[in-house]
C-alpha cells in the first residue's frame, strides 16, 4: 500500500474545463500547472485528472484513440512530463484516468481487428489484432445480452460494444465461453489485451504519473459471476506489476464494491459512487430514489415513496445517518485492512451537490465527508459551490451529465470568470456568469471555499483524521446526531432545522473535560449534555 495515501486528499480536473492558457476556449495543461499552487493552497495534495489522450471525443476522451498520446487541444507529451515533474516539486501526486474496457473506433488496433480475415489453404490468417476486440464469426450473428454493431467494417462479422456506439470493447475473455467465437479470460489473446494495457501503464509511470482511476473496473471479463472473480484475477496481475514494479504507484476504481474491488481484485482505493438508494446517495441525492429518476433497477427497500428529497444533509430532509450507516459501515469493516473508501463531493458523471444544497448545507456535507476514514476527492468548484446547469444541450456525449462540466468560475470580474480569454462562442461550455467565483470568496472567512479550506488544513496536521486512523460510530438515529470518533477526536453532525442534544457515555464529554477544534453553526453545553443547535458541524478533543 502506498504510503502516502494515508494523508492524500485528491482534486479532480475535468482537463477541458478548468483553465485555458492559449486561448481556444478548451482548458489546458498549462492551465493544470499554472493553478497548481491554487489546488495545493486549497489543501489538496494530488489530483485525478480525466481522460487527456487523443480522441476524437466521442465521449469526452473515454474514447481513446491512442492511449500514449495526449490529446493536442490539451498540449503534448511533453506538456504531461513538465505536469508531473512541477506537481511533485510542489508536494502533489497525479493520477491519471484508465479507460482499459474500451477504445475508440478510431484507434489502431481496432482499424488492424476490422480487417477481413484471409484465409490461405483453408486456415484463417489472422493479424496482431484481429482478436484485441470481441467479435462474432458472421455478419448476422447478434450478441446475446450485449450491444453490438454490425456493417461497420470489411470483416465478416459484429463487435461487441462497452457503452456508446464509438466505443468497441476491448477482448479480456469471457467468464465461461459458451460460443465457438468466445474465448476463456485465461487465453492467450485476451492476456495479451492485458499486457498491452499493462505497457499502457508503464508508458505514463515511466514519464511521472503516480497511478490511475480506472474507468468500468468491473468490466472486463464478459459475462462474470456475481463476484466478479475472473476480472479480479485479472487486476491481480496488474496488482502484482506495481507492487514489483512501482510499489508507489496508486489505483482507485470505478466500481463502488469495495468487498470485491479492494479484497479481491487488489485496488488500493474503490469510490463509494453516487447509485441510487446507497449510503452515499441517501446523504447527498436522495432525490435520485424518486420514481422520476429509476432509470436504473432500484431495490424496493430503497425506493423513495414519499415524493420528496430526504437526503441527510439537506436540512429539511427529516431523516438521519442510518441508511447511510447500514450501507456503509459493514463495507467499512469488511475492507478496512485492505483499502480505502473514498467519498466524493462529485464527480464528472454526477450532478453537482449544490443542485439541491445550499451553501450552508455544503458546508456541513464536505466538514462530514473530510473528516470521515478513507480518501477524499473534491470536484473541481465544488469548493466554491459551483452549481449544476440545468438543460444545457449535450456537449461530447455528456447528455445530463454536461451541466456539471462547465468551465471553472475562477473570477467573477473577469471574462469568462477567468477561465478563458476567448470569445464566448468558442468556450468548451457556456461559463455561469452568475455563480460563485474563487476571488469572490477567497477573502470572504465565511464562505464555503475558506470552510473547506480550514477543514482540510485541520484533516492534513491531524493524524487522528488520516485515511486508515481509527474510526467508531458514537451515536446517530431518528432525532439524534451523527457523531463519531476518530482516535481522540469526537466529530457531532446536526444538518437539520432543529437543535438536538447529544448525551454521551464519555466522562470527558459529561464533564466538559474537552476542548473544540472546530464547529459550523454553534454547540452549547448544558450540564452534562451538549446541545448541537440547528444546522451545526463541531470537532471536539476529548483531554
Amino acid at each position: 500500500m502506498p504510503g502516502w495515501l494515508k494523508n492524500a486528499v485528491f482534486y479532480e480536473i475535468y482537463p477541458q474545463s478548468f483553465y485555458d492558457t492559449n486561448d481556444d476556449g478548451i482548458g489546458d495543461i498549462g492551465g493544470i500547472i499554472e493553478k497548481l499552487d491554487y489546488i495545493k493552497d486549497l489543501g489538496a495534495n494530488a489530483l485525478w485528472i480525466n481522460p487527456w489522450y487523443d480522441s476524437p471525443f466521442k465521449d469526452a476522451g473515454y474514447d481513446v484513440r491512442d492511449y500514449k498520446k495526449v490529446a493536442s487541444r490539451y498540449g503534448t507529451n511533453e506538456d504531461a512530463k513538465r505536469l508531473f515533474e512541477t506537481a511533485h516539486k510542489k508536494g502533489i501526486r497525479v493520477l491519471l484516468d484508465l479507460v482499459p474496457g474500451h477504445t475508440s473506433e478510431e484507434h489502431e488496433w481496432f482499424k488492424e481487428s476490422g480487417k477481413a480475415i484471409p484465409v490461405v489453404d483453408g486456415v484463417p490468417k489472422k493479424n496482431e489484432h484481429s482478436d484485441r476486440y470481441i467479435w462474432t464469426e458472421y455478419w448476422l450473428s447478434g450478441i446475446g445480452g450485449h450491444p453490438y454493431i454490425s456493417g461497420e467494417c470489411d470483416r465478416n462479422g459484429v463487435y461487441m460494444l462497452n457503452f456508446f456506439k464509438s466505443q468497441p470493447a476491448l477482448n479480456y475473455g469471457f467468464a465461461a465461453p459458451t460460443e465457438s467465437w468466445q474465448m476463456s479470460y485465461k487465453d492467450p489473446e485476451p492476456q495479451k489485451t492485458l499486457e498491452l494495457m499493462m505497457d499502457v501503464m508503464r508508458f505514463w509511470l515511466d514519464m511521472g504519473c503516480d497511478g490511475f482511476r480506472v474507468d468500468m473496473a468491473d468490466s472486463l471479463v464478459k459475462d462474470d459471476d456475481d463476484r466478479k472473480s475472473c476480472t479480479c484475477s485479472l487486476w491481480k496481475k496488474v496488482r502484482a506489476m506495481l507492487d514489483k514494479e512501482y510499489p508507489e504507484a496508486a489505483m482507485v476504481s470505478e466500481w463502488s464494491n469495495p468487498e470485491l474491488s479492494l479484497n479481491d481484485a487488489g485496488f488500493h482505493m474503490d469510490f463509494y459512487l453516487d447509485h441510487a438508494g446507497n449510503g452515499y446517495n441517501r446523504l447527498f441525492r436522495d432525490y435520485e430514489t424518486l420514481e422520476k429518476y429509476h432509470v436504473f433497477p432500484i431495490a424496493e427497500d430503497r425506493k423513495n415513496t414519499e415524493g420528496r428529497d430526504r437526503s441527510y444533509f439537506r436540512k429539511d430532509g427529516d431523516s438521519d445517518a442510518t441508511a447511510f450507516l447500514s450501507d456503509y459501515i459493514p463495507k467499512y469493516e469488511k475492507t478496512k485492512d485492505a483499502g480505502y473508501i473514498c467519498f466524493m463531493t462529485c464527480n464528472h458523471d454526477t450532478p453537482r451537490p449544490a443542485r439541491t444544497l445550499d451553501e450552508t448545507e455544503l458546508k456541513i456535507a464536505y466538514a462530514t465527508i473530510f473528516t470521515l476514514p478513507g480518501v477524499p476527492f473534491i470536484y473541481y468548484g465544488d469548493e466554491i459551490g459551483m452549481k449544476y446547469i440545468e438543460n444545457l444541450p449535450t456537449k461530447e456525449g455528456g447528455y445530463t451529465r454536461t451541466g456539471s462540466r462547465t468551465p471553472m468560475q475562477w473570477d467573477g470580474g473577469a471574462v469568462n470568470m477567468g477561465f478563458s480569454a476567448a470569445s464566448k462562442d468558442k468556450l468548451y461550455l457556456p461559463v455561469d456568469e452568475n455563480g460563485p467565483s474563487v476571488t469572490g470568496q477567497q477573502n470572504d472567512k465565511t464562505s464555503l471555499y475558506n470552510v473547506v479550506k480550514e477543514i482540510l488544513a485541520i484533516r492534513g496536521k491531524e493524524k487522528e483524521l488520516c485515511a486508515d486512523a481509527s474510526f467508531e460510530v458514537l451515536c446517530s438515529g431518528k432525532d439524534k446526531p451523527f457523531v463519531y470518533k476518530r482516535g481522540s477526536l469526537v466529530i457531532m453532525v446536526n444538518p437539520g432545522e432543529k437543535d438536538i442534544e447529544y448525551t454521551a457515555d464519555y466522562p470527558a464529554i459529561e464533564n466538559g473535560d474537552y476542548e473544540e477544534v472546530y464547529s459550523i453553526g454553534r454547540i452549547e453545553r448544558s450540564g452534562s449534555k451538549i446541545v448541537l443547535k440547528a444546522q451545526s458541524f463541531a470537532m471536539i478533543r476529548l483531554k
